[in-house]
């Protein structure tokens, strides 16, 4: 049987999946594992390169690949770039995982991710292309997780709390001994 990720986190940029995965893996003593790294890695530059030189659809087939191959190694705290929800294969590959939708406002994903990051889907009008996004993505982020976790005027530790208060399962009733 194949290594199962622990906990999966998906949201939107600036969600804080990467900082917020860093601290479950290490709170739960596994390790962590990011696609978009994975594909930076792979292929050799940084994603906004990716983009700008081979264009989206090549980007995404590399997502896919990256998110496959990171299902089915990787037993710790996996984080995946904002759009892999946006495959159908991808969310059927996510269906009965430990899934979390980090749910992030506009002003804290702007202030999270800046509006001069190299973010290629946000270089134009970031704000309102993050609502575009955003729009587009939520039924596929909530479809997805088995818990949403709402990021907002809480500390990464506080988020982190939430997550795996999410995750926990419910504790089983205790039998009325009384009667």
């Amino acid at each position: 049987m194949s290594p199962v990720p622990v906990i999966v986190l998906v949201g939107p940029p600036g969600a804080g999946k990467s900082t917020i995965g860093a601290l479950l893996a290490g709170r739960l003593g596994t390790g962590y594992r990011d696609t978009d790294a994975d594909i930076e890695k792979a292929a050799g530059k940084p994603i906004p390169e990716i983009f700008v030189d081979e264009g989206e659809p090549h980007f995404r087939e590399l997502e896919r690949q990256a998110v496959r191959t990171a299902v089915a190694e990787h037993s710790g705290v996996l984080a995946l770039g904002g759009g892999a929800v946006m495959d159908p294969g991808t969310r059927a590959l996510l269906k009965g995982l430990p899934v979390v939708f980090l749910d992030v406002e506009l002003a804290d994903a702007v202030r999270r991710v800046g509006l001069d990051a190299p973010r290629p889907l946000l270089a134009v009008n970031p704000r309102k292309r993050w609502r575009e996004l955003m729009d587009a993505r939520r039924p596929l982020y909530t479809e997805v997780a088995r818990a949403v976790v709402a990021t907002g005027g809480r500390t990464p530790a506080e988020v982190a709390d939430a997550v795996l208060e999410a995750l926990r399962p419910p504790l089983a009733p205790t039998p009325d001994t009384t009667q």
